[in-house]
């Protein structure tokens, strides 16, 4: 009960911060993804269903002990009757009785059973570390997401804002009949492209922040910047590598299936053996077929019972079990790849970007002197309106690189984390302990902002930019 008012006040406490003004953390919106997204609680409820599983392998070691009583009605006609002188004789028949089995040796069944369950345990806990795992790096990217659309949507507005500025300062030109009617019809058809862009990502944004509802489970508002893991992770890739083999909780799981399988032919062999079981019974019953009085029985026996012939059906099972094994070892080898291919993936990702990175911040820091130069040019006639609007375009999509190059970066960074099994302990969170209150997330989740509300703020964006668009005046456009 403990746990579950404390697990109660956890998801409150993360629900309340969620819908407050200050802003979400990464870490915060991590650990509110775990204890909220379904994919997680399942696997929760699936481990803690397979703990009761061994549970019920352990009683296999432990007595059986069953009680009856019955009272009614009996005719009796039979020698017991007919040697007393009655034909056929009614009497209150009363029962009652005791016992208690106890196996003492089942050919290791339940030893093999219990340790099948055991493995059962850990591959489940393991399954639920790694859907812990992808959930919580499904919260990153949907976090960084989210940042990495409002910071193109930032990058368009200003855009939009120095296509304005060119607009104005090419109409007073033609207005003054020293520009051509010519350069306005360009900076109207760039500027236009201006707001195509600016509303592409708008929608981007939206689809981002309806991505991050529905892993985390929340509006994405206020979102404080993420930091890297740089600090985290390994110094190079062999060392990344050993590192998930060693620790990537779905590889885990696929070590405990095989381990598992094989408790499964020990268990199997126990048709094999002979049974032994110490049975121990006693009866109190009175007036019974037909002859009243007392019959009381107390019993205590060794029973053993071996099967000799089952028509193939244990062999069979044995050589099943058999191939399950081989089947395990299998899908532990292919994640095993899986893993290591995840790793090399991620790393690369991680180096090629950072690199990427270094580049690009020159890209910039040239495209902007340029333009700042050519700015210069145009206002004193050497440079035509073309190359103003070149060399914005390349200002524009130079910070556009960088910011999605940015946050690829960091990505990439938790990406390693994910495949080395250690984002979770690295953001300093936890998955549900089984006690979550379904119905608190459902109410919480069913509390959001429907896409309606969603699209209004959107169209109300849209129908301002279609207002601020003015006519080119060429036809056809």
């Amino acid at each position: 009960m403990s746990n579950k008012v404390t697990s109660l006040c956890l998801l409150l406490s993360l629900l309340t911060a969620a819908g407050s003004s200050a802003a979400y953390t990464l870490t915060e919106a991590v650990q509110l993804a775990l204890q909220t997204n379904p994919e997680v609680l399942a696997e929760t409820s699936q481990f803690l269903s397979r703990k009761q599983e061994l549970r019920q392998a352990r009683s296999g070691y432990l007595p059986s002990i069953d009680i009856n009583a019955g009272i009614g009605y009996e005719l009796s006609d039979n020698s017991s009757t007919r040697a007393l002188g009655f034909n056929e004789r009614e009497l209150t028949r009363k029962e009652a009785g005791v016992f208690i089995d106890q196996m003492l040796f089942d050919g290791f069944a339940v030893s093999s059973e219990v340790a099948r369950q055991d493995a059962r345990v850990r591959a489940q806990e393991y399954t639920l570390e790694g859907s812990a795992q992808q959930i919580a790096l499904q919260a990153v990217d949907a976090y960084l997401k989210v940042l990495l659309n409002r910071e193109l949507v930032t990058l368009s507005n200003a855009n939009l804002k120095v296509h304005d500025r060119i607009l104005d300062q090419v109409r007073l030109r033609t207005r003054a009949g020293v520009g051509r009617s010519s350069d306005l019809e360009q900076v109207t058809g760039r500027r236009a492209a201006a707001v195509s862009s600016l509303l592409s990502d708008q929608v981007n944004l939206q689809d981002s922040e309806s991505g991050f509802i529905s892993v985390v489970g929340d509006l994405p508002r206020e979102l404080a910047p993420a930091a890297d893991a740089v600090a985290g992770l390994p110094e190079n890739l062999n060392e990344a590598i050993q590192k998930g083999v060693d620790n990537h909780p779905t590889l885990k799981s696929a070590e405990a299936d095989v381990a598992a399988a094989k408790a499964q032919q020990e268990a199997a062999q126990n048709s094999f053996y002979p049974k032994f079981n110490l049975e121990l019974g006693g009866t109190w019953n009175d007036d019974l077929d037909g002859i009243e009085g007392r019959d009381h029985d107390l019993t205590a026996m060794l029973r053993m019972r071996y099967n000799l012939y089952s028509g193939g059906r244990d062999q069979a099972r044995s050589r099943q079990t058999t191939e399950l094994i081989n089947q395990s070892k299998d899908v532990r080898n292919r994640t095993h790849r899986q893993v290591v291919e995840s790793m090399r993936l991620s790393w690369s990702a991680y180096q090629v970007t950072g690199d990427q990175l270094g580049y690009l911040r020159r890209q910039i820091a040239a495209t902007e002197q340029t333009r700042d130069a050519y700015a210069e040019q145009f206002r004193l006639g050497q440079r035509t309106l073309l190359d103003l609007l070149n060399t914005e375009n390349e200002v524009f999509q130079a910070k556009r690189s960088y910011q999605t190059t940015y946050y690829d970066y960091i990505l990439a960074q938790y990406r390693i984390l994910t495949a080395m099994g250690a984002l979770i302990e690295t953001l300093g969170v936890s998955p549900p302990d089984g006690n979550s209150d379904r119905e608190a997330v459902t109410a919480q989740f069913s509390a959001i902002a429907p896409a309606s509300a969603l699209d209004a703020e959107l169209r109300a964006q849209r129908a301002q930019l279609h207002g601020r668009v003015p006519d080119s005046g060429v036809k056809g456009y």
